[in-house]
């Protein structure tokens, strides 16, 4: 559950910009953490052991 400010959650009291600017954050975040898992398993063969099992 979400903090509450009397009677409505924190999020109910975010202006539109924030929200954007969160959202923003959060995907940016996402790019960071996918590139990174592209990266360890690139050039890898299908069905054989890859370096990250290696190491």
């Amino acid at each position: 559950m979400t903090k509450r400010i009397g009677n409505k959650d924190v999020a109910q009291h975010r202006s539109k910009d924030e929200k954007k600017r969160i959202k923003a954050a959060n995907k940016a975040m996402e790019a960071v953490k996918q590139a990174a898992a592209r990266a360890k398993y690139r050039n890898e063969q299908k069905g054989r052991p890859g370096i990250a099992a290696q190491a």
